[in-house]
Parts: C-alpha cells; sequence; structure tokens
C-alpha cells in the first residue's frame, strides 16, 4: 500500500503542474486521499467486511466529495483532479495511470446485472461531467471530452466527444462522422409526413361518406 502510495504521489506531480511539492500532494489534494479511504474499504470489501468497507466509503465521500464504492477495481497511479462529485460504481475497474476530473460518473444504466460498471484501461483521460455508463471497456490511452455521455466501447487511442459521445479521432487521425451524402432530406420527411396525413384523412371521409349512405338507404 505504501509502495503504491509513493508511486500515486510521484505520477500526481509529473502530470498536475499545480503540484508544488510532495507535502502538499499528500496533505492538500482530496483526490489522493479519496484513493487512500478507497483502498482500506476495498481490503475490507474483499475480506467480506461489507458494512465497515461502506462505513469507511462514506467517511470517503464525506471528507473528499467524490464517491467510490469499496467493490470497485483500481490500478495505480490514478489522479482525481478537483474531484467534487465524481462517482465510481461497484463493479467499475480502473487500470493505471488514468486521469479523473470533477462531476464524472463511471456508472450503470440499469438494465445490467453483474458486471454493470465501465473497465477504463490504462492512460486514460476522462473530462469534468462526462458519463461512462455501461459493462463495456474504454481502451487504454483514449480521452473522453468534457460533458460527453459514453454508452458503447471505446477503442485504443480513441478521442469521443459528444451525448451520445462519437469518435472523433483515432491514431491521432480525425475520424469524419459527418456524411454530408446520405443525411436525409427534411423538407421531403415532411412531405411524407403529410401524404400519409392526408392519405388517413381521405379513407376517414370516405367512411362517413359510406356510413351516410347506408344510413339513408335503412330508412322507410
Amino acid at each position: 500500500m505504501f509502495g503504491k502510495l509513493r508511486y500515486d504521489i510521484k505520477t500526481i506531480m509529473e502530470r498536475d503542474p499545480a503540484a508544488k511539492s510532495a507535502a502538499q500532494v499528500f496533505f492538500l489534494y482530496p483526490g489522493l486521499w479519496a484513493v487512500i479511504y478507497h483502498r482500506i474499504a476495498h481490503w475490507l470489501h474483499r475480506h467480506g467486511r461489507t458494512f465497515l468497507a461502506r462505513m469507511v466509503s462514506n467517511i470517503a465521500r464525506s471528507a473528499t466529495g467524490i464517491e467510490i464504492h469499496p467493490g470497485a477495481t483500481i490500478g495505480r497511479g490514478l489522479l482525481i483532479d478537483h474531484g467534487m462529485g465524481v462517482v465510481i460504481g461497484e463493479t467499475a475497474e480502473i487500470g493505471d495511470n488514468v486521469t479523473i476530473y470533477q462531476g464524472v460518473t463511471l456508472g450503470g444504466t440499469g438494465k445490467d446485472v453483474g458486471k454493470r460498471h465501465p473497465t477504463i484501461g490504462n492512460n486514460v483521460l476522462i473530462g469534468a461531467g462526462a458519463k461512462v455508463l455501461g459493462p463495456f471497456t474504454v481502451g487504454e490511452n483514449s480521452k473522453i471530452a468534457a460533458n460527453s455521455v459514453v454508452l458503447s466501447e471505446v477503442p485504443p487511442n480513441c478521442t469521443c466527444v459528444g451525448a451520445p459521445a462519437r469518435i472523433v479521432k483515432r491514431d491521432n487521425e480525425r475520424v469524419n462522422n459527418f456524411d454530408q451524402i446520405h443525411l436525409p432530406d427534411p423538407v421531403s420527411q415532411e412531405l411524407c409526413r403529410l401524404l400519409i396525413r392526408i392519405e388517413k384523412l381521405e379513407k376517414a371521409a370516405e367512411r362517413k361518406c359510406v356510413e351516410k349512405e347506408e344510413k339513408m338507404l335503412d330508412k322507410p
């Protein structure tokens, strides 16, 4: 545990230009303390002390504003920068040297059982406010832009943007997701809807006329 702690502090100082000293990182970085608390809670969780594990997790949430379920698996060198509002679910798995900014959720969709949360590969960066939801993998060295909503697997070395997120860069090359040839024509779509509506009205009018004629014929 202490070996991991030294590695965490070292990598945070390398990746965060605001970190001025190891002492500052250790005493004043809530993201680091959230990870320390989690390692204690995770050990208790693996050894069947689930009540104590959740208690430690709740203390960490109150102290840091970061909620990590004791069942989540976290590698070395996790940097939770600022961190307020970060939520990491029970079956989430996070690799080494991952960076997570404030407001990020690694959650489920409510449709899955067992493995419900994402697996984050090594060296992934997840921007502020992003939501990664579901039991899929975000490949190593990928980047998730701020406020993106990721609902499906992301290959390695990709950049994702948007809600729902789409891949805009792969292996440092831009991906063209804007198909200008096969876009639907809004005018044509509206005309089709009007034609369908007119056809329904004509059939309704014909039924009314038939009913009226039948009633006239039935009269003595």
